[in-house]
Parts: C-alpha cells; sequence; structure tokens
C-alpha cells in the first residue's frame, strides 16, 4: 500500500511567512476543487512581551467572490478546533504562547478561505509568522 500524501493534498500560503509587527491580511485561497481545508498557523518567537493588551490574533475568514471576506464564526464552518464571534482561532497573550504551531480545519461550504493576523498594542519588534492552507480530499475529473 502506498502511503503517498502529497497528490492527495494542495497547500497555498495565506500569509508568507516573515517577521511581522502590523496586521497582516492574508491572501485569498481557493478551495474550489476540493473536499476540505485545513489552516495551519507557525508562529515564531515573539519580538516583544507579550500581554492581554499586546498579543497576535489569528482569524480564519472565508468568502463567496475572493474578495469580501468575513470572519468564520459558527462551530458548524470548522472541525477540529474552534472560533470565537470574530473568526478567532489561536491568540498568543503570553510569552509562553509561542513559538506555537495553531491549526483549525474548514469545513464551511464558502469558496475562498484566508487567515488574517491581527495585532493588538504596540509591536515595535517583528514577530515570525506565517500560515498556509492545506487542501485535502481532491474532486476527481468525474465528480460533479
Amino acid at each position: 500500500m502506498a502511503r503517498d500524501l502529497v497528490n492527495s493534498i494542495a497547500v497555498e500560503s495565506t500569509i508568507v511567512p516573515a517577521a511581522y509587527d502590523a496586521d497582516q491580511n492574508g491572501t485569498a485561497v481557493d478551495l474550489q476543487g476540493f473536499e476540505s481545508a485545513s489552516i495551519v498557523a507557525s508562529l515564531g518567537a515573539e519580538g516583544v512581551t507579550l500581554s492581554g493588551t499586546t498579543k497576535i490574533d489569528i482569524k480564519l475568514e472565508d468568502s463567496d467572490d475572493g474578495s469580501t471576506f468575513a470572519a468564520v464564526t459558527g462551530e458548524n464552518s470548522v472541525i477540529e478546533g474552534s472560533v470565537d464571534a470574530s473568526g478567532i482561532f489561536f491568540t498568543a497573550d503570553a510569552d509562553a504562547e509561542i513559538p506555537a504551531v495553531a491549526t483549525i480545519g474548514y469545513r464551511g461550504g464558502k469558496r475562498y478561505v484566508r487567515a488574517v493576523a491581527d495585532f493588538s498594542g504596540t509591536h515595535g519588534t517583528a514577530t515570525p509568522l506565517g500560515v498556509n492552507v492545506i487542501k485535502g480530499h481532491p474532486r476527481s475529473t468525474t465528480d460533479s
């Protein structure tokens, strides 16, 4: 039995890995042709002392058209994780919380997803982060 995962998924970056000190809206990732998606956020060592007012929230948003996005808020839209009323699925608000990898599974019905990194407070020194979307369960050409 082959254990080939690479031909069963596609990976796209929504927030390109870099060091950031301000909000980042990810690029739209088109889910057409795939039945599932997992969003994977990787955050490196914090550039500043994190707290309840100086923090980084990672949010999940979806869209029908790839340009008008809204927060994914319903638990019926995610699996293997949870979102709050603002679409936040990970918050780094204490130094011991990152470096970290945070994941959430998307099962909503929209065609596009993206991540948003929301920086609160003053971030005078950047924090490395990136967010990828792993698209899974590709439809075959005979599926309708």
